[in-house]
């Protein structure tokens, strides 16, 4: 039997033999009932039955068992009410729109045939540095990430392009594997994240935030990873030798050859002496114009850039849209019908008013009650340096007279920023020869059209220009463009573009009405109350509930996937923030950093298995996991710095939206 086998089923045994052992059989409650549900959910998906109608399944019986201890004559209809309506609920949330836009953009990027064009060109700027292939792999799938989120797409598509690569350039095996994987699944993080959005849709919090939040923290990540390989190749010189010279040249065109050779190899001042008289080395002056404009270009997108950031710093607070932000299984409507707290995610269905005084009560809210809607969030002070959020309520609603409103304050960590930045472009600008002119014009016609689109996408998202529904409608929209225009736009690459897309789509769709039936069944049994009893019971601290979640979510990640993380679990945890003063954005960034794992940890990880799909026969699935295993540790690196200085996350957020 397999290695994989044998842990799944020891798993699941250790999981019946607790529920065995542990469960009051003579004495069982409704409580018990969602823990016993909650298990047999869990062994069941691990058995290998899909994820949604295993969740509706459980809900539907469980449900049943609710409402029959109660009314047994009205125990199916109500059964069949309550999937209806949890369905409905689910189908009418706007914020789901933009998952099948993304997941489209995704696949037409995919096949628009940029990524071989992007992986040489950033390889050759990357030639003087320490393991430069896995450096390239990294920020190649860091930018592929931006552009798509599909992490089995770009894992598979670095297999093919990078590991081949890296393996005839004599580097270590593991190494290769482990850049790989760990870049493949930087998608869980960056934005546009699908993974954002369904726990967005989950927790209520406003997607808007979750992306500019984790922009950061992408970063972050993609740095440590980025410095671990350059360090490891330094001293460790075997693991990833240097590239040969041949390798790094680059031939120079004859303009440039001739400036190089008459005024100075450097291409900026090369080219502005050039345009004067004799000195001009026979060269055209439009032809020096034109390669002028395109050596600007850093400094026109990094002014133009700040400079649009200090627009939005200083403006005055103005309305930011948040209509569709609600919890899955509700509409706007249904909200308001039945004035319940929406912050968990998991919600009790309107049925049970009717029965409570009968024996069938609603799980305890009290301290989760939401305020009347005419009044402003009040946010208790936080001890533990985690700020709560703004609701998406108070950031919907306008100043009462805009004219008095003052523009804010630039920050100082504005100007210090601005400062840095426009030193490193100095810097740039003193080290930019007419080699690197090359380079960087081959990275022009492979990244400068993704840039567009990830700056068009993102950038309208993060600067309240576009609701993340409109942003993905326009990226879908701009990965057609992309395809057209680098004439991979076919009848075959359409059609098989919205079959995956219609696959990927009517998954996470059918998983959150499976989730909500689950979590609707299980807060009818009292599940939900009986583990927030429990968890308080326990008087932890809020950096104790933190570790304790974030450990249970790394646990969860070796036998389930990130999908079925957020559905089943987010819903029981999320409930319990408030009691702890952690802002749900600061903890919807800290799962999605602890999810990468869910791709990552053996023996159910499936960034292996996409890699092993499509790896030479000679790399082995243990040398796959062997590899990923350092960058597991820097994951874990990585969620100790983002919560020690939860900045890292909340700043942009804070600026751009308070």
């Amino acid at each position: 039997m397999r290695k994989e086998l044998r842990f799944g089923f020891a798993l699941m045994a250790i999981i019946l033999i607790a529920v065995a052992v542990f469960m009051p059989w003579s004495n069982l409650s409704n409580g018990h009932l969602g823990l016993l549900m909650l298990s047999l959910v869990v062994v069941t998906i691990m058995l290998g039955f899909p994820t949604a109608f295993t969740l509706m399944g459980m809900g539907v019986i469980f449900a049943w068992f609710a409402y029959h201890s109660v009314n047994p004559e009205l125990a199916i209809q109500q059964t069949l009410d309550l999937m209806v309506q949890r369905t409905w609920g689910v189908m009418t949330n706007d914020v789901l729109i933009a998952i099948p836009l993304f997941v489209f953009m995704g696949y037409l990027v995919e096949r628009a045939n940029l990524i071989e064009k992007l992986f040489h060109s950033i390889h050759l700027a990357m030639a003087r540095i320490p393991g430069s292939l896995a450096v390239a792999t990294l920020i190649t799938c860091a930018i592929f990430a931006t552009a798509t989120g599909i992490i089995g797409a770009v894992v598979t598509l670095m297999g093919l392009l990078a590991l081949p690569a890296m393996l005839r350039a004599s580097y270590d095996v593991r190494l290769s594997a482990g850049v790989i994987t760990a870049g493949g699944c930087l998608g869980i993080l960056i934005p546009p994240s699908v993974l954002l959005i369904v726990y967005g849709a989950t927790a209520g919090v406003s997607v808007v935030q979750l992306y500019a939040g984790a922009f950061f923290p992408g970063l972050m990540l993609t740095a440590l990873y980025v410095g671990y390989v350059i360090l490891l190749s330094k001293f460790k010189p075997k693991l990833a030798p240097p590239l040969p010279m041949a390798e790094r040249e680059i031939a120079l065109p004859d303009f440039a050859k001739a400036i190089s050779d008459t005024i100075t190899k450097r291409a900026l001042p090369g080219l502005l002496l050039a345009l004067k008289g004799k000195r001009n080395a026979n060269v055209p002056a439009s032809r020096i114009a034109g390669q002028l404009i395109i050596v600007l270009l850093p400094a026109m997108v990094w002014f133009g850039g700040t400079g649009l950031v200090y627009r939005a710093i200083t403006a005055a607070p103005v309305e930011v849209d948040t209509t569709g932000l609600v919890e899955m299984g509700f509409n706007s409507t249904t909200r308001m019908e039945l004035d319940v707290d929406t912050a968990g995610g998991v919600q009790e269905p309107p049925m049970v008013e009717e029965f409570a005084a009968d024996g069938l009560q609603e799980p305890p809210m009290e301290s989760l009650q939401e305020p009347p809607l005419s009044e402003p969030l009040q946010v208790p002070p936080v001890e533990t340096g985690l700020q709560e959020s703004p609701s998406p309520a108070s950031l919907a609603e306008p100043p009462a007279n805009p004219k008095t409103v003052a523009a804010r304050k630039v920050p100082q960590s504005f100007w210090m920023t601005f400062g840095i930045g426009t030193g490193v472009l100095i810097a740039f600008y003193a080290l930019f020869t007419f080699t690197r002119l090359e380079v960087f014009k081959m990275l022009l016609t492979s990244f400068f059209p993704l840039a567009v689109l990830i700056v068009s996408v993102l950038g309208s998202i993060v600067f309240g220009l576009a609701t993340p529904t409109e942003a993905a409608a326009v990226g879908a929209l701009g990965g057609v463009i992309l395809a057209w225009l680098y004439r991979q736009l076919s009848a075959s690459v359409v059609k098989e573009s919205v079959y995956l897309t219609a696959k990927t789509s009517a998954m996470v769709c059918w998983l959150f009405v499976g989730s909500s039936i689950f979590s609707a069944a299980f807060a009818l049994l009292g599940g939900q109350s009986l583990i927030e009893t429990w968890v308080l019971s326990m008087d932890l601290t809020p950096i104790q509930f933190m570790l304790l979640s974030q450990a249970i979510i790394f646990i969860l990640g070796w036998p389930l996937e990130w999908t079925e993380i957020i559905v089943i679990f987010m819903p029981i945890f999320i409930p319990l923030l408030p009691h702890f003063n952690i802002d749900p954005l600061f903890f919807g960034l800290m799962v999605a950093m602890n999810l990468q794992t869910a791709f990552l940890s053996p023996p159910v990880a499936m960034a292996a298995f996409y890699l092993k799909g499509v790896a030479p026969p000679h790399v082995t699935l243990n040398q796959i996991f062997a590899g990923m295993l350092p960058f597991m540790g820097i994951q874990i690196l990585a969620m100790f710095l983002l919560y020690m200085w939860p900045q890292i996350g909340l700043w942009l957020p804070s600026v751009l939206y308070r």
